[in-house]
């Protein structure tokens, strides 16, 4: 196991690190993060959001808290095989006005490329609702519930090139009811999930060491 920091420094209240919010839709966890940032102590903020969706609810959250919006759609005009890395590219020039030092992934529903993965690694960090490795994509919800466990939760983690598949920096458990939906499962897991990453972001924002393996 190998002990990391990942932001390139670490904030204070006076000097906070500068995020950048990634989401796609309603943006409940983002909003959640964006309170979490209204405490004096607090030792990060959040300077810009990005969504892929110009329709997406969060912007609603990021207007309310006056934070500026980079809103990119994908442009089906790009030859396929072009269009994620030139969708990337966009956000990544958008991005250099901002001097960010961390981006939060909270409701992206894009998979990232590997070569915008690298140009940030390990500073991409993302929440996900399940107990990672198990139930990785887009509806872990559901698939919990089909499989028959009995319990679930959710993950925060650095993000690789893969399908929710990097190193993990911290889970929580939610008991898994024969009564439930995946509505109720799915509200048990977010009320775990707003509580659970502002913490670790405030971790990596003060400089903590996480163990992660090779």
């Amino acid at each position: 196991m190998a002990e990391v920091r990942i932001a390139p420094k670490s904030g204070t209240s006076s000097n906070p690190l500068r995020i950048a919010i990634f989401f796609s839709g309603s943006g409940t966890g983002m909003n959640a993060l964006l309170e979490h940032q209204q405490q004096e102590d607090c030792t990060h903020k959040t300077v810009v959001c990005v969504t892929d969706k110009a329709h997406a609810g969060g912007i609603e959250f990021a207007k309310k808290h006056n934070i500026p919006v980079i809103i990119e759609s994908v442009d089906t005009n790009v030859p396929k095989q072009e269009r994620r890395i030139e969708h990337e590219n966009r956000i990544t020039q958008q991005l250099r006005h901002y001097d960010v030092d961390l981006l939060i992934l909270s409701g992206y529903m894009r998979l990232l490329s590997t070569e915008f993965v690298e140009r940030f690694h390990p500073r991409i960090i993302n929440i996900h609702p399940s107990l990672l490795p198990a139930f990785p994509g887009a509806d872990a919800h559901t698939d919990v519930l089909a499989s028959g466990v009995r319990v679930s939760g959710c993950t925060v983690h650095v993000v690789d090139s893969g399908m929710d598949s990097g190193p993990i920096l911290a889970q929580c458990r939610v008991p898994v009811f024969d009564t439930d939906t995946r509505s109720l499962l799915a509200r048990r897991v977010q009320i775990e999930e707003h509580r659970i990453y502002p913490e670790v972001i405030d971790l990596i924002c003060s400089g903590h060491q996480f163990e992660l393996g090779d």
